[in-house]
């Protein structure tokens, strides 16, 4: 029973703090921490989901507070940890427990606010005021078929931008609006049939057989549903049959089936059944090598004495058998295990690799999988303590884990961990960090190549270190080339993209029977178009970025906001028919692949080609099934996939990623280039080799790449480091500015970043232009605050909201003409705490 009639309410809107609301009496019964409920919020009234945060013994004297609406559930939908782990993502990234909820509840657990339409009855028509035909059929509907939707209005009459016409008779007072809410889980059913007698002995045989004589059909059908369910006339416990196999079985129809049912012999029943199913068997776990065994050995002994370890194991060293036999050792212990990867794409190929070893119990969580799908995982660890592997991508870690034992985070410095838009801006490997010490879990960190962070803190003593030097099968590290860009263009030995060097290596790979991945960075066709008149170059309207040609969707695309531009004939500032695309994107890339090489078979990796939900595992198979030779891709390619017949690696051009505008470029580019370098020569019977096209031969990191050599980049980077005072010695937040007016958003950030002055000294730089610096329309600065690690982030975030608050108010700037705190109010603030 709730211990107070209020409570402090969490809603997935973008404002700091929780929301008082009274309970009625009748709500109290089931409602503690962590349940749902359904409230009404702001001037609309629009119903919300929200999450009791904590109890509120005090009732608000300053303003009426609600009631609360629903209470859809008899138990919580967050544990205990969960919350706490929520509280701490709101404090140290300097978001509300808003954003987290947002980001964390899957959308089938948000109850809708549905708006429907319905005629007004009190509404007089003006017989001066003209009626549309498109009104008049949205009346004759709505007196026909009672309160829609907008969505059902446009399915039903067919019309466009139904939209605007709903607002214009909204206005006009002909249809009045509604909410209603729903739940949009569904469970997953299935349909069953079965014996209709509750005891099926020989004297209920005989009645039935007796009601099918001289309906041959029936009688067939009876006999199949007997043989199909197992049934041995004294065990109840039969196999369930569904409709389709007895109809198969049979072979008659459902019409027989409907015969015997009305003839109540038979009938029809659904169960709630699992989403996830593994229809295979598992084989066990694999043995280790020696080198693995010492490894694994190391980790449990190292986990004695340190929450927290880094496995720092080189390419095709066989890190994943290592997770493995951490995992069943927890498994054994009846905990659960969170397995994190940084991209979907390698949960389709992990996922079937552990389920090998661990069966049914491995289960995946990511955001290609359908509401249901992901609420249904949701409940089940919510409602079961019992032992699981959930992989999944940073989402997982707001999972409601009850036994929490272990938490794996492969490939462990992706900076696809990091959540850039929307808040929460969280890295979910940290995050797991804080999950895994909520729970009294160990965390195991894996990584080819450390992120600098990382092995600074394992050096130093934070975590344990192991390290795995030695790869499966001592096979042979991949060689690698480094390919002169520029010298090849002045030879004359490059075709498109491609040196004659690298050319010759893919075709050599091709011939021989095995497999080659051509990566490049930028998907599209071509990343911008450009008049060659008067060099005008196509941009986004919304945003300050060039456009992308897509060919097959012969369309110049934004990046940033998504927005389509047909391609013009014509160059709309000289007015001459002499636009051209210029550079390359995957598509591009492709193309020129397939020109080369007629007569390999090519497949393509990207954004563009993965959006459906089965994508990714349908392009992994086939090319791990050697129905492809080449594989064209951006960094989808590069994270953890095994592929065992590729030879051959080509990187198109590293110049674009090691010259990057960012303090990480180094460090990015070294990882993906020694990234790209495993996915060769991954068995003994393959000798690897990487090509690493290049102008720039002379950049520090070229030669430490071609070296495999991790430890000297990171004496290199960790020097340079600690000289300009940046992570792993500094903490960064950058507070990133955006307002519809550039001129008054130059001033607003001058003003704000003057205060920050005031209160953290030379800790702040900026503002300062981002390298893009309009998005969706909106114009963008940067300001960069640089703290000690010691620092308090709590108190860090009451700071710069106190100043927030100020700015805004109406005395902040009394006597400046330009600028007023009613444009701090349109000025939106988004703080990015570790940005990667």
């Amino acid at each position: 029973m709730l211990p107070t009639e209020y409570i402090e309410v969490a809603l997935p809107v973008p404002i700091q703090g929780t929301f008082t609301y009274h309970v009625p009496e009748d709500m109290r019964r089931n409602l503690t921490i962590g349940s749902r409920v359904v409230v009404t919020f702001g001037r609309r009234r629009n119903f919300y989901t929200g999450i009791v945060a904590a109890y509120q013994p005090v009732a608000p004297t300053e303003y009426e507070v609600k009631d609360i609406v629903h209470v859809p559930d008899t138990a919580p939908v967050l544990r205990h940890p969960q919350l706490k782990l929520w509280e701490w993502v709101a404090e140290y990234y300097l978001c509300s427990l808003g954003d987290i909820l947002r980001a964390a509840l899957p959308p089938g657990l948000k109850i809708e606010s549905d708006t429907k339409f319905e005629l007004n009855p009190d509404f007089e028509a003006d017989p001066d005021t003209r009626v549309s035909d498109r009104e008049v059929a949205v009346v004759e509907l709505l007196t026909s078929q009672g309160r829609l939707s907008a969505r059902e209005i446009e399915k039903a009459t067919g019309f466009t931008n139904i939209a605007k016409l709903m607002t214009t008779m909204s206005t006009r007072g002909s249809v009045i609006l509604s909410e209603t809410i729903s739940e949009r889980f569904r469970p997953k059913t299935e349909k069953f049939v079965r014996i209709a007698y509750p005891r099926f002995d020989s004297e209920a045989a005989a009645v039935a057989f007796a009601k099918v004589k001289g309906a041959p059909k029936q009688e067939q059908m009876l006999l199949s549903l007997i043989h199909l369910s197992d049934f041995n006339m004294r065990d109840r416990e039969v196999k369930e049959v569904t409709p389709a196999a007895l109809v198969e079985t049979s072979k008659t129809s459902s019409a027989t089936i409907k015969a015997l049912v009305d003839k109540g012999i038979v009938e029809r029943y659904s169960r709630e059944i699992s989403r996830f199913k593994y229809a295979g068997t598992p084989t066990g776990l694999p043995t280790l090598s020696e080198a693995q065994q010492t490894a694994a050995n190391a980790i449990h002994k190292t986990f004695i004495e340190k929450a927290t370890v880094l496995l720092h194991g080189v390419s095709s060293s066989g890190k994943t058998e290592v997770y493995a036999h951490i995992i069943d050792r927890a498994l054994r212990e009846g905990k659960q295990v969170l397995y994190l990867v940084p991209e979907i794409a390698l949960t389709t190929q992990l996922t079937q690799r552990l389920q090998a070893m661990f069966g049914e119990r491995v289960v995946v969580y990511h955001s290609k999988f359908s509401n249901n799908e992901r609420v249904e995982l949701w409940l089940r660890l919510l409602h079961t303590s019992e032992p699981l592997v959930v992989v999944g991508t940073r989402a997982a870690v707001f999972l409601p884990f009850a036994t929490l034992g272990l938490v794996v985070v492969d490939e462990e410095h992706d900076t696809s961990f990091k959540q850039f838009d929307p808040a929460p801006r969280y890295n979910a490997r940290d995050t797991a960090m804080v999950l895994a010490r909520l729970h009294g879990a160990k965390t195991l960190l894996g990584s080819a190549t450390p992120s600098v962070e990382t092995y600074y803190k394992a050096l130093t003593g934070k975590f344990g270190l192991v390290t795995l030097s030695e790869r499966y099968g001592n096979s042979e590290p991949p060689a690698i080339s480094i390919v002169d860009l520029a010298n090849a263009r002045r030879q004359k030995q490059v075709h498109g993209s491609f040196a004659a060097e690298t050319i010759g290596a893919i075709r050599r790979t091709v011939e021989g029977g095995n497999q080659a991945i051509v990566f490049h960075n930028r998907r599209g066709f071509a990343p911008m178009a450009r008049c060659t008149k008067c060099q005008y170059i196509p941009k986004c309207k919304y945003c300050d970025v060039s456009l992308t040609y897509h060919r097959r969707a012969d369309a110049l695309i934004c990046h940033y906001c998504g927005t389509q531009y047909p391609m013009p004939d014509v160059c709309p500032a000289c007015k001459e028919p002499a636009i051209e695309i210029v550079g390359y994107g995957t598509e591009r890339v492709e193309d020129e692949v397939e020109e080369i090489f007629p007569d390999a078979k090519i497949l393509r990796m990207d954004t563009d080609t993965t959006r459906r939900k089965t994508a990714h595992q349908r392009i992994i198979d086939d090319f791990s099934g050697h129905a492809a030779d080449i594989l064209v891709g951006t960094q989808m390619v590069t994270k953890g996939l095994d592929f065992d017949r590729v030879a051959t690696v080509a990187v198109v051009n590293a110049d674009s990623i090691v010259h990057m505008p960012d303090f990480r470029s180094a460090e990015r580019a070294f990882n993906l280039f020694t990234q790209l370098r495993g996915r060769a020569g991954r068995r003994a019977d393959v000798a690897g080799r990487m090509l690493l096209q290049v102008a720039d031969v002379n950049h520090p990191i070229i030669p430490m790449v071609a070296r495999g050599d991790y430890r000297a980049f990171y004496d290199h980077e960790i020097a340079e480091r600690e000289a300009f005072n940046y992570p792993p010695f500094a903490r960064l937040i950058y507070i990133t500015l955006k307002h519809r007016d550039e001129f008054k958003l130059d001033l607003l950030a001058g003003a704000y970043a003057g205060r920050l002055r005031e209160l953290f000294g030379n800790r702040v730089a900026g503002p300062a232009k981002p390298p893009i610096s309009k998005i969706q329309n909106l114009f963008l600065r940067r300001i960069m605050l640089k703290v000690e690690l010691n620092a308090s982030m709590s108190k860090i975030k009451e700071i710069l909201r106190d100043l927030q608050r100020a700015l805004q108010h109406p005395d902040a700037f009394p006597s400046n003409p330009a600028y007023t705190h009613r444009d701090f109010l349109a000025l939106e603030i988004h703080y990015d705490v570790d940005p990667t």
